[in-house]
């Protein structure tokens, strides 16, 4: 089978590599022309583990191409993936499609033969029925139909998501279509995952409910964490106590400075601008919205209460840029708040991730230095924050820390670190919902 995937951004890079490693021929289009020719060249734009490898092998193979083309791709195609960004509009929360109807449009004008026009990108719902409006007015004469296939995708750990999923999940309409998506997920099904058709707009809210479940469940455990500090109880119990309930489960209930990414904020936020659309409110995901924001802002006040209520002039080492481990995505980071506020207040600050820096530096102050190592970071500071998890940070020691800062703060945003050990080295730690 012919694949053409539109849009080479995270969802779509991702995607088109994995369905050519299924030993699908897949073409993947962009209008940035500099991006695919670094793609030719073998240069990733994005840092997902295991991806570059990926392509490379299947672009070696014939099966991966990259063209600015989509004329020429588009004919003869049995699916076209439609993958571009859906940001949330500015001014009023809803997501933008923009860039999805626009692809819809070239679409239609090039279709030739039987195709399934697939939404990938993460769109409200009733998206389909509207792409589908779109091609029949551009192309009265297309032959094609209408499916949705929302991402699963987390940032980090993408490939393996792809290939060996919880779940695939497909919007249909007719039998047609739903018999070209089968064959394309047969490597699913042979691992025995579940692929599940329902309808198109249901397909399309499973995506936003999930996503704002999670984000519910974060936002929750933040909140218990809050209240374990107030009472001396230990947020880490808590959540091994909730989790051992089959009917809670362990996954996402690990305290820290808010979600961020390029799903979590903008899904949510369009779920419930949709919901207030169709008069059907989701009071539950609109709080966590505003509290995840307000968190933001509270973990800088936090780290500024480590310092006695005082960080003018103080130095202060932060660790972690990207909104979480393995992956140079700064969208919503909780460092971007964090720093901006700490500068506000006149710290000076000095900052280092292992990936992140080059995408964090158009994000974050002018003022903010930037260190080769977590070791150059720390050095001679008053004290550090550490905001991402990034593995390498686990194995700093607490006389590390004690021996290259200058002062004995620490603010562990993530509870990386053992208290006990951290007091023992004679810092200052503080955490989030663990007694000091």
């Amino acid at each position: 089978m012919n694949i053409v995937v539109i849009g080479t951004g995270y969802v779509g890079l991702v995607s088109g590599a994995c369905f050519s490693e299924f030993g699908f021929t897949v073409t993947c289009v962009d209008k940035n022309a500099t991006k695919i020719v670094a793609l030719e060249h073998g240069v990733i734009p994005i840092y997902e583990p295991g991806l570059a490898d990926l392509v490379k092998r299947n672009h070696t193979a014939g099966r991966l191409k990259f063209t600015t083309n989509l004329e020429t791709s588009v004919q003869g195609a049995d699916a076209v993936f439609i993958a571009v960004g859906t940001p949330a509009r500015r001014g009023d929360g809803h997501a933008d499609l923009s860039f999805v109807f626009a692809a819809a449009e070239d679409v239609a004008k090039n279709l030739s033969g039987y195709s399934v026009v697939v939404t990938k990108s993460t769109v409200p719902v009733g998206t389909g029925k509207k792409i589908e409006q779109v091609i029949r007015v551009a192309n009265p004469e297309a032959d094609f139909d209408i499916a949705s296939n929302p991402e699963f995708l987390r940032e980090g750990s993408a490939i393996n998501d792809f290939m060996r999923p919880d779940r695939v999940v497909v919007g249909v309409q007719t039998e047609r279509a739903k018999q070209v998506m089968e064959c394309l997920y047969q490597p699913v099904y042979l691992i025995e995952k579940p692929v599940f058709f329902t309808d198109l707009e249901t397909a399309e809210l499973i995506k936003y409910a999930a996503n704002a479940f999670l984000a519910v469940k974060i936002s929750y455990i933040n909140q218990m964490a809050d209240l374990c500090e107030k009472v001396g109880a230990n947020v880490h119990d808590v959540a091994k106590g909730m989790g051992l309930d089959n009917r809670i489960g362990s996954k996402f209930l690990h305290p820290g400075p808010g979600y961020g990414g390029s799903c979590f904020p903008k899904d949510t936020l369009a779920l419930v601008k949709t919901a207030e659309h169709f008069a059907a409110p989701v009071s539950i995901v609109d709080a966590v919205v505003a509290y995840n924001q307000a968190r933001k802002q509270a973990m800088a006040e936090r780290v500024k209460a480590a310092f006695a209520g005082d960080v003018k002039g103080r130095k202060i080492a932060v660790l972690g840029l990207s909104f979480k481990p393995e992956t140079d995505d700064m969208r919503e980071s909780p460092a971007i708040k964090i720093i901006t506020k700490l500068i506000e207040y006149g710290a000076d600050i000095t900052a280092y991730d292992p990936v992140a820096m080059d995408e964090a530096k158009p994000l974050l102050p002018k003022a903010v230095r930037y260190a080769s190592s977590a070791q150059e970071c720390l050095s001679g500071v008053d004290g550090a924050v550490v905001v991402t998890e990034w593995n390498e940070f686990r194995a700093l020691t607490p006389q590390l820390f004690a021996e290259q800062m200058g002062g004995k703060v620490l603010v562990d945003l993530r509870n990386v670190y053992d208290p006990a050990q951290m007091a023992a080295a004679g810092l200052t730690y503080q955490s989030i919902g663990r007694p000091t």
